[in-house]
């Protein structure tokens, strides 16, 4: 399903060369500072979200508190996007990070992106500045309590 969804076109614009993601993705599955999640509505799987210990990943974002985690996400099944959805499993999502301690969320979507951008800032976060990444500039993004 991971490697379907990778193939999608909107995912593909994105996040780039389905094969090299799907081996990036299932290369983390046992990585303790990254955590994987299927995403569904009604018992039905539409996307992928992962959560990641900053400090083991993108040091480039600059200082933040320790325990900052990092968010990538995408939704695999075409119908689903521009329904809203995005938005809301982030925001969900990021809740519970924050409730359970976390003291800090971030993400780095490319700033051409603005449907991803429309759905972080839906989902409390806030830009923060530009930043360069090894696929090139990025939106650094920022969620607190």
């Amino acid at each position: 399903m991971i490697r379907r969804w990778l193939s999608t076109a909107d995912v593909v614009r994105w996040w780039g060369e389905p094969e090299a993601q799907y081996e990036l993705v299932s290369g983390d599955l046992d990585h303790p500072d990254m955590d994987q999640f299927i995403v569904s509505l009604d018992g039905r799987p539409f996307g992928y979200i992962q959560t990641y210990a900053l400090s083991t990943w993108n040091q480039g974002f600059g200082e933040h508190p320790a325990g900052t985690r990092g968010i990538d996400q995408f939704i695999g099944e075409p119908d689903m996007i521009g329904c809203g959805h995005g938005s809301n499993f982030i925001r969900r999502f990021v809740d519970e990070l924050l409730r359970d301690g976390i003291p800090r969320v971030v993400t780095d979507p490319d700033p051409a992106n603005t449907r991803a951008v429309r759905a972080y800032e839906k989902a409390g976060f806030r830009g923060e500045r530009m930043v360069d990444t090894p696929d090139g500039h990025a939106l650094l993004m920022v969620r607190n309590p």
